[in-house]
């Protein structure tokens, strides 16, 4: 009677051991699709815009830096941007430290003093 009542208990514990090991991966693959769409997802959407806005810049245009500094763009290289921050005072900067467009030049009215 015993051995009936044993073999028994074993062939339920193998047919729940097979489909308990893809359950357990069921909250780790829905952990990772979470932190895809609030995480990643965001920044690499945040990261293309920056690319995409620091490929056009222009001459003109009003812009503050990864470190605070707000000034006017004065001249572009591949590489770096000329940018003048008062009367005849004038910084370069890698293009990747500019931080945000605050004026298009053509959105600015054009007077020159």
């Amino acid at each position: 009677m015993v051995d009936i009542v044993y073999a028994m208990g074993q062939s339920g514990a193998a047919g729940e051991g097979a489909q308990g090991g893809f359950t357990a991966f069921i909250p780790l693959i829905l952990m990772f699709v979470i932190f895809y769409f609030l995480l990643i997802r965001p920044q690499q959407k945040k990261t293309k815009e920056h690319r995409e806005m620091v490929t056009n810049l222009r001459k003109g245009d009003r812009i503050i830096t990864a470190g605070g500094i707000y000034g006017r763009i004065t001249g572009l290289d591949d590489t770096t941007v000329t940018l003048e921050i008062a009367d005849k005072v004038r910084i370069k900067l890698a293009r990747n430290n500019v931080g945000a467009l605050v004026r298009s030049s053509s959105q600015t009215p054009s007077k020159e003093e």
